[in-house]
């Protein structure tokens, strides 16, 4: 059995050689709260020893954070990070990796006006366009992971006592993400190709329209034309492959844009902006959301709804089975990046533009032409159950299951 020390080098590991996948030569930027710091210097030694030309952090602070959201003036909310968007959008066109440690208390700004959280995301969304655009046409290598908190581990375990809520949270993250194995490298390797083969298959498949139902969710998403199923392991503009999400238990791809119709209910609640929404649902007309509802939080969708005219559409269906290890877990992170590896789910927002065939060197404009949405933000949410029912619909109107009882059929 592995110590927490030697998991937590493992994870580091997995950080730098399958999620970022620093090259001799690259800069990696590191994003993280100041409390991942443990973790953040284990990667920062791992990308030195792999050859990394400089390693770049940036570290921020979630109470300075709250501080600011209590106490700023209200236009501090409405200055876009001008300098920072500019270094990273340079940084990708020069070929860095990036890598973002989350770890925040998803109750984080719980009680802050929701108007001025809005106009953060909205300022924040607009000046990263440029940075976006490059990171959803995989121009560069980027990769996300998770570090446990006292506040998250609290909100995920709240019934065990307060000293091992951490451990319990670390068990919960090195066990979803294989860095409890031997080799862990090896096991993500075959993980990897676990997940194309599966994409492999649906892309034979070139289904027209999926068409999803469950407790509360009947829902038609027809494809674009050229639609891609593909997987977190993505290659960059080098050719250089990264995973992007760790962990990560999906295939996905891009709805057409106007090609949404129905109704969708959430299955697990969504951390957004500091706060969590819960049991909700979307209607959808022509691809639009045109009504919506949630028992909690829903001031806090709709103004993510609202965020922008992209917002009002989908950018991404993935499929999840209902048996995958983070679902088996039962354990319920209040995180996108687990949760959503628990649940089929969708994301309102903008679509990748390596789920187009071309999509990839296609302009903004290119890529709407051709169906695919675009938005200042992605916001994933989860709508899978072991109750979910997938249906394949082909172009000559043949239906075959995909997804039966919640499980690939």
């Amino acid at each position: 059995m592995l110590s927490f020390e030697q998991k937590l080098e493992n994870y580091a590991e997995l950080a730098v050689k399958v999620g970022a996948n620093v090259q001799p030569g690259q800069t990696l930027v590191v994003n993280a709260m100041i409390g991942a710091a443990p973790l953040v210097r284990l990667i920062v030694k791992k990308a030195y020893e792999v050859g990394a030309k400089l390693v770049k952090v940036n570290y921020s602070d979630e109470v300075v954070n709250r501080i600011r959201y209590d106490l700023a003036p209200d236009e501090s909310f409405l200055e876009p990070p001008k300098y920072y968007a500019e270094e990273v959008t340079e940084l990708a066109e020069q070929g860095a990796a990036f890598l973002t440690i989350l770890s925040s208390n998803p109750d984080l700004l719980k009680g802050v006006d929701p108007q001025r959280i809005s106009n953060y995301q909205r300022t924040y969304g607009a000046a990263m366009s440029k940075y976006r655009q490059y990171q959803q046409a995989d121009k560069m290598s980027w990769t996300g992971l998770a570090y446990a908190s006292p506040d998250w581990a609290a909100k995920v375990f709240p019934d065990i006592p307060k000293e091992q809520q951490v451990d319990k949270m670390w068990d919960a993250i090195f066990q979803a993400v294989r860095a409890d194995l031997e080799d862990p490298i090896q096991a993500w390797e075959d993980h990897i190709e676990t997940l194309q083969l599966k994409s492999d298959e649906l892309n034979q498949k070139k289904y027209h329209k999926l068409r999803f139902t469950s407790p509360g969710t009947d829902l038609t998403i027809e494809l674009p034309e050229g639609h891609i199923w593909a997987q977190a392991g993505s290659h960059n503009e080098k050719g250089e492959r990264f995973v992007a999400n760790i962990p990560t238990e999906e295939v996905f791809t891009a709805p057409l844009k106007t090609g949404v119709n129905g109704t969708v209910r959430s299955t697990k609640p969504l951390s957004y902006g500091g706060n969590i929404i819960d049991n909700f649902s979307l209607t959808f007309e022509n691809g639009r959301i045109v009504s919506f509802s949630a028992e909690q939080g829903e001031d806090t969708l709709s103004r993510l709804i609202s965020m922008d005219e992209g917002s009002h559409y989908l950018g991404e269906v993935a499929l999840v089975p209902y048996r995958s290890p983070i679902s088996e877990s039962g354990i319920l992170y209040y995180n996108t990046l687990f949760d959503e590896n628990a649940s089929c789910h969708l994301a309102i927002g903008s679509a990748y533009a390596f789920n187009l065939e071309g999509g990839k060197t296609m302009t903004p404009e290119q890529l709407q032409e051709h169906g695919l949405n675009a938005s200042i933000t992605h916001v994933d949410f989860m709508m899978g159950s072991k109750e979910l029912q997938i249906t394949g619909i082909t172009r000559d109107g043949r239906e075959e299951p995909v997804f039966i009882d919640g499980n690939w059929a």
